[in-house]
């Protein structure tokens, strides 16, 4: 078979297959991407943990400038993959080689200068996220790596998206697991083997992020994708660059205001001491991996909404978008309820020598939960506004959950009812953020509505 017979089948497969079908089979190595994600994301806590509840704190703090690199990284592969979809789904290939090949050059760079600006200012930046004199040394340690790392963990998320958006999910479930996986084999090797401490988590990781970046970049050498890269294909039109930023706008509200709301998050929580910064740092790790599931599932959802798109097939586009919402919403609040029960073992076996990291985590955690099956629907229709080029749409919304509420609930709550605030600051802003996800989502469901209604 031909590169074009492949093509020609991968876009029928992409258009015609039932959307439940489709949505679901590409959302499990998505899911499963997400969560090895999540769980090495978990593993460094756990074991970094064991070295006390400074150390653990860390990990908070770094979270801030991995939070960043994601952006970057997701803002670049987003843009590109949504693009490249749309293009594909119109049958466009040179357009969709050229957005791609010129997005991992572009990301490349950026990773690069990012990656030399935070070892120069190492130190200054762990303060300013929020680590305290014990946390400092430990955090400063962890961000060394984590910056060295830089140019492959970008390489990796734009790799990543790309193969997301065209539906070839099970290629860059391969490369982010494999990746996830060594990365927790690593962990306790370098941490406590080679007595590395928390430099060792950070090496473990930047080593586990390279492998996965070159498992993803062969997929492309060797034809498994349908995008073509190369060195000609990269754009000197700055349009083509700005394109890919305007499309990625929202995953850069979305992740940039993820690692303010990390930095002032740490900063309230350092109030209460290095307990309460390592109670949310660790609260904050377990929802995110509930969380991880019902994104994983999203972005099964999101090629399959950008391909259609590009087709003209709006029918197909609004049966996607309400079967995710639907599903997505169920899966959460299933996750959701369990943690609630469990959240006191959840929470003791990270730090389970100290009560009060304890005491404070649970609190954290079941308030997360309350609030966890709401995100369902902003999810899917912050997925849905971006794959269909609702770009401004889109950026509102992925900057109400982390930015809009969180950051005055984040600096308001704590000053009323001081420690509770920062617990809860983050369950009142998905409240608050459901109430405006709801306009936009009946909104979007309606203008599909009308174009379906034009092509009748």
């Amino acid at each position: 078979m031909t590169q074009e017979d492949r093509n020609r089948a991968h876009y029928i497969k992409m258009t015609e297959t039932p959307v439940s079908k489709l949505i679901s089979k590409l959302a499990i190595p998505t899911i499963i991407s997400m969560l090895v994600s999540s769980i090495y994301n978990m593993a460094d806590t756990f074991f970094v943990s064991q070295l006390g509840t400074s150390a653990s704190a860390a990990v908070g703090v770094v979270f801030s400038i991995m939070a960043i690199i994601q952006a970057v990284g997701f803002t670049i592969g987003m843009g590109s993959g949504i693009l490249a979809s749309s293009a594909l789904g119109a049958k466009d290939q040179k357009r969709a080689d050229c957005v791609v090949s010129s997005a991992i050059a572009f990301g490349l760079i950026t990773a690069t200068l990012l990656s030399i600006f935070g070892l120069i200012f190492n130190k200054s930046l762990m303060s300013v996220l929020g680590a305290t004199e014990t946390i400092l040394p430990y955090a400063e340690a962890y961000a060394r790596y984590i910056f060295l790392a830089c140019p492959f963990m970008v390489g990796s998320f734009i790799l990543n998206n790309v193969l997301r958006s065209e539906g070839k999910a099970t290629y860059a479930m391969i490369g982010i697991t494999s990746g996830g996986i060594l990365n927790i084999a690593l962990d306790p090797l370098f941490i406590f083997a080679f007595n590395l401490g928390t430099a060792g988590a950070a090496i473990a990781t930047a080593l586990s992020q390279a492998i996965s970046f070159f498992i993803l970049l062969y997929a492309f050498i060797k034809g498994k994708s349908n995008i073509k890269l190369g060195i000609k294909k990269i754009s000197k039109d700055k349009n083509v660059y700005l394109r890919i930023l305007k499309t990625g706008l929202p995953s850069l509200s979305r992740q940039g205001l993820a690692s303010i709301a990390t930095a002032l998050l740490n900063i309230n929580a350092a109030a209460y001491g290095d307990a309460a910064v390592a109670a949310m740092s660790i609260s904050g790790r377990i929802t995110f991996f509930l969380f991880s599931a019902l994104l994983g599932f999203g972005q099964g959802f999101q090629p399959v909404s950008g391909y259609n798109w590009g087709a003209q097939r709006y029918d197909r586009v609004r049966k996607a978008t309400i079967f995710t919402a639907t599903v997505g919403t169920i899966i959460i609040t299933t996750l959701s309820a369990i943690c609630f029960i469990f959240a006191e073992p959840l929470i003791t076996m990270f730090r389970k020598d100290d009560l009060e990291v304890i005491r404070i985590g649970i609190i954290a955690l079941r308030a997360q939960c309350l609030m966890l099956p709401l995100t369902g629907i902003n999810v899917t229709t912050n997925m849905a506004l971006q794959s269909t080029s609702h770009v401004a749409s889109a950026t509102v919304l992925a900057m109400s959950r982390q930015g809009i509420f969180f950051i005055p609930s984040i600096l308001i709550l704590p000053k009323i009812i001081g420690l509770l605030g920062v617990q809860i600051a983050q369950p009142a802003s998905d409240g608050l953020t459901f109430l405006l996800t709801l306009y936009f989502f009946i909104r979007y469901l309606k203008k599909l509505k009308k174009k379906m209604e034009k092509q009748d």
